[in-house]
C-alpha cells in the first residue's frame, strides 16, 4: 500500500528536529532506519502529516569507547555494531546480538536507536540494553535527561520518552575484563522476531560468580530484566543446580502471550531452554 500524504523534514540538528515535533504534536514522528514506522504508514496504521528524518544530524552518529563507558549514537546501524573492531573487544555481546537481527539488508539501515526507542517487545536491543545496564540520553523542549534502560519500558510500544523527545545516544558501562556473555535466540525463520531470546553476562572471581545479569526478549509486553535470576547466581560456582535456580527465577518474571509463534506453554518451554543456554554459555566464557 501507499502511505497517506505527509510533509517531509530533514533537519540538520537536534534543536530543529525537536522544534518540528513540538510545533506539530501528534501529527509528527521521527524516522531513523524506517523499518518499523514506514511499514505502519503503508498499512495506514500510522497516519502522520509530518515525517522528521534524522539522517542529517551528525551528533546522532558514531561509536566511542572512553575508559569505562561505551557510547553509541542513536543512528548507529546494526551493521556498524557488527563491523566495529573496538566494540567487538569491549562488549562482544553487542556484535553477537546484532548478527541475529533480521538479515544483512535490514542491518545496513536499521539503527540501534530505532530498535530501542519504539518499545516493540519483539526487538532484540531493549533486553540486551537492560542486561548491559545501559542509559538512554534524551533531548526535548525541556532540555536533556537520561533514563536507565531498566526503567524505560512501560508496556508494549509505550516508553518513558515523551512525544517531543528524541533519543540521542546510548551509554553503556564497559563490562569488566573476563566477563562471560551470550545472546541466545530461538525464532521460526531468518529475519523473524524471537519466540524467546535471552541476554546473559557473568563474571567469575576466585571460582565464584561476582556479577550476573539476565534479560529476556519477547516474553512479556516489555523486555524483562530479572534481578532474581542474577541473585540466584551471584556467590555461587554457577554449577547446574545454580543455573537451575536462575532459570526458575527468570521464568517467574515473564508473562508470555499466545500468538502465531505458539501457545503460552510452548513459549515457556522454549524460554527455559534459551535462558539455560544463555547462562551456561556466559559461564563457559567467563
Amino acid at each position: 500500500m501507499i502511505p497517506a500524504g505527509f510533509e517531509y523534514h530533514r533537519p540538520a540538528d537536534i534543536a530543529s528536529a525537536v522544534a518540528i515535533l513540538t510545533a506539530h504534536g501528534d501529527g509528527a514522528r521521527v524516522v531513523a532506519g524506517g523499518h518499523s514506522l514506514i511499514p505502519m504508514m503503508k498499512l495506514r496504521m500510522a497516519d502522520l502529516s509530518h515525517l522528521v528524518d534524522l539522517q542529517d544530524i551528525p551528533v546522532l552518529r558514531g561509536i566511542s569507547i572512553d575508559g569505562g563507558e561505551i557510547t553509541l549514537g542513536a543512528m548507529v546501524t546494526q551493521h556498524e555494531l557488527i563491523a566495529h573492531d573496538g566494540l567487538a573487544e569491549a562488549a562482544p555481546i553487542l556484535r553477537e546480538a546484532a548478527l541475529q537481527i533480521a538479515d544483512p539488508q535490514v542491518r545496513y539501515m536499521g539503527t540501534v536507536g530505532g530498535n530501542v526507542a519504539n518499545g516493540d517487545p519483539g526487538n532484540d536491543m531493549p533486553g540486551l540494553m537492560q542486561c548491559l545496564d545501559a542509559s538512554f540520553d534524551l533531548e526535548g523542549p525541556d532540555g536533556a535527561r537520561s533514563v536507565k534502560a531498566r526503567e524505560f519500558y512501560e508496556s508494549a510500544f509505550f516508553t518513558a520518552r515523551a512525544d517531543e523527545e528524541i533519543l540521542v545516544r546510548i551509554r553503556i558501562p564497559r563490562p569488566a575484563p573476563g566477563t562471560g556473555y551470550a545472546y541466545e535466540k530461538q525464532k521460526r525463520k531468518i529475519g523473524d522476531y524471537a519466540t524467546a531470546a535471552c541476554a546473559a553476562m557473568v563474571r567469575m572471581e576466585g571460582g565464584a560468580c561476582a556479577m550476573a545479569s539476565v534479560a529476556m526478549t519477547n516474553l512479556s509486553d516489555t523486555p524483562v530484566w530479572s534481578a532474581e535470576a542474577a541473585e540466584a547466581l551471584v556467590g555461587t560456582a554457577c554449577g547446574p543446580s545454580d543455573i537451575d535456580a536462575a532459570v526458575k527465577a527468570a521464568l517467574a518474571a515473564i508473562d508470555p502471550s499466545p500468538d502465531n509463534r505458539g501457545p503460552v506453554e510452548f513459549k515457556r518451554h522454549v524460554a527455559g531452554v534459551i535462558i539455560r543456554r544463555a547462562i551456561a554459555r556466559a559461564v563457559s566464557r567467563a
